[in-house]
């Protein structure tokens, strides 16, 4: 079971340790991997690059905006391509103003500390600095995939009581369907300037045009502390709703560390791309504050994924490091080697991947065909930050999610929540020390608290731990489907589809896929008058139920396979045995069915 480190004297599986030029870089205490100083150290060495210790008050967006040297100011924030490729540029000063112009349109409103804010946009240059606005008035930002349907907004909205929505015109019609579901939300604010796309104002509507872009450049931003609520990001979960994640505005110390350690940026020269939406968290802790903390260039695209694209982008805006997904790795994989050699890569010196485990596989091609290695990182929506990585001083052992980083302890833990012996698979937890660990589930702190046991975190991951600290991961201890690094709750599609006139009963797991990792996989009964008649309409019903959940919840969380059964096995309390039918999709011992509804 113990892997072995890249023979860096094997050719193209050569995974070298940094090279000596760049050593001059890394503190003295860093070499050679990050594990020659303490956690505190790190984190109060954050708080002194950023100013904190000084200003008095811990806020992300002024360390993301204003803690920066005139000279910083002055530099590119934030690159953006338009998805017909047409291009903008904003300075960390520009930034700021658009910032405040948001807080100052959102006080306007009457949103105040505390308040719940969400936004709800395509990836344009609004939903950054928007974010950055609620964030400097005080008020708790919730990102929103673009991508998710009227039943997700409604549930996250309702939820968190949100009191306002950022969207623009084509999103907004998701949001009216279910607006007299959501008696908190008092403002709907349309990013109408960008769109050719006519909306129909409704009681609450506001313009961005008229509300937000024409206010004041000033403001001051509101003292908020590091326990203070920041941003909320909806994570998924075998039973019930998506629960709230709320984050600290101190998790910026950990975003900073890592951002600087891991990813290895260097202000003065990168160009930095984070492949990520800020709907989710790695798009906002590493599509954001990390690197802007730092004051780093980013490049953001409106496009969706195409090979040839994400290449043409690497070489017309010089990225040097860029964080990805695994699942995006293995579709340029397919693309074959033949189609990066078109383009000029030479800019990139550091890669980074997130989301769910990178497979050797794509570690050697990454090696090959792009001349680096991809360095995996692994963390979650609740721990706010990279935990156990893969940084550009250590030798990477292909397949390993890597070593955990400074001031963070990895346990893997037996059901005694008792470390077990390296080697040995268990639960993996990590000593809650990081000020990026989230501050509790929105309303649900009962929930929160069973994740705490024995003085561990328990990140609901199985894995195990070698005699050099690596750790390697095994699964997840329970139903949560992994696809493409987006998480997705079985009961959440489950709802979805019982929703459709035809559904009688459904179940959801995760099936393995190569590419994806996993895919949803659903069993549906049906309600007996829609039962088909043919293989014609079976085709044409089942089509009709995946392009359903598509609309009401995502892409990513439609099951790509359904299968029809008489019943769904279910224990005589009436849980649903997800596990019963992933054994039997696998062929996999069943396990115990004493449970088993008769």
């Amino acid at each position: 079971m113990m892997a072995e480190l890249l023979d860096v004297n094997a050719g193209v599986e050569r995974f070298a340790p940094i090279a000596p030029k760049d050593w001059a870089a890394i503190p003295e205490a860093l070499r050679p991997n990050l594990l020659g100083f303490t956690g505190q150290t790190m984190w109060e060495g954050a708080e002194a690059a950023l100013g904190l210790d000084a200003a008095g008050f811990v806020n992300k967006a002024w360390c993301a905006l204003e803690a920066h040297s005139p000279e910083i100011q002055r530099r590119t924030a934030l690159t953006w391509e338009s998805a017909t490729g047409a291009l903008e540029t904003y300075t960390f000063a520009q930034l700021n103003e658009h910032a405040n112009c948001v807080a100052n349109g959102l006080q306007s409103l009457g949103v105040t500390k505390g308040d719940r804010v969400f936004v709800f946009l395509e990836r344009i240059p609004e939903l950054y600095w928007t974010i950055l606005g609620i964030l400097k008035l005080g008020a708790i930002a919730g990102p929103l995939f673009a991508a998710f349907g009227p039943d997700a907004v409604q549930d996250r909205l309702s939820d968190s009581g949100a009191v306002a929505i950022v969207t623009s015109p084509v999103l907004k019609a998701r949001v009216d369907g279910v607006r007299d579901e959501l008696p908190n939300l008092k403002h709907v604010i349309v990013v109408d300037h960008r769109s050719t796309t006519g909306w129909q104002r409704q009681p609450g509507d506001v313009s961005y045009a008229e509300c937000i872009a024409n206010q004041s450049h000033v403001f001051k931003t509101v003292h908020t502390t590091a326990d203070d609520g920041s941003v909320m990001h909806y994570t998924s979960g075998t039973t019930g709703k998506p629960k709230g994640a709320l984050h600290r505005h101190g998790a910026i110390l950990s975003q900073w560390a890592t951002a600087k350690y891991v990813l290895d940026l260097k202000p003065e020269t990168d160009v930095y791309w984070c492949t990520a939406d800020p709907g989710w968290v790695t798009g906002t802790a590493y599509g954001m504050f990390g690197p802007w903390s730092m004051g780093v260039h980013q490049l953001v695209t409106e496009a969706p994924f195409n090979a040839s694209h994400w290449y043409r982008l690497i070489q017309d805006h010089g990225v040097t490091v860029w964080y990805t997904a695994p699942t995006a790795i293995r579709m340029l994989m397919k693309a074959g080697e033949a189609l990066p050699v078109q383009y000029d890569l030479s800019s990139l010196r550091h890669l980074c991947s997130v989301g769910e485990p990178l497979n050797p596989e794509a570690i050697v091609w990454g090696q090959k065909a792009l001349g680096h290695a991809f360095h995996d990182t692994w963390w979650q929506t609740e721990t706010g930050c990279m935990h156990v990585v893969n940084t550009p001083t250590m030798a990477i052992k292909p397949g390993s999610m890597g070593k955990p980083i400074v001031g963070i302890v990895v346990g893997i833990l037996n059901e005694q929540w008792e470390p077990v012996p390296e080697g040995e698979e268990g639960h993996l937890a990590l000593r809650p020390s990081a000020p990026s660990l989230f501050k509790t589930y929105w309303n649900r702190e009962e929930v929160y608290q069973s994740k705490f046991q024995n003085g561990w975190y328990l990140t609901g991951d199985r894995a195990w731990q070698d005699a050099d600290g690596y750790v390697w991961f095994v699964g997840r201890d329970d139903d949560v489907i992994n696809t493409a690094g987006h998480l997705v709750g079985p009961f959440e599609v489950e709802s979805a589809l019982v929703e459709h006139p035809a559904v009688a009963e459904a179940a959801v797991i995760g099936k393995p896929c190569p590419e994806r990792l996993e895919v949803v996989k659903a069993f549906v009964s049906l309600k007996t008058e829609y039962l088909p008649e043919n293989d014609e309409a079976k085709t044409k019903l089942l089509n009709d139920i995946q392009q359903f959940v598509r609309h009401r919840l995502a892409a990513h969380a439609m099951p790509r396979e359904i299968s029809l059964v008489d019943s769904i096995p279910k224990t005589r309390s009436g849980k649903i045995m997800r596990r019963l039918l992933k054994a039997r999709e696998l062929g996999l011992p069943e396990g115990d069915l004493s449970t088993l509804e008769e």
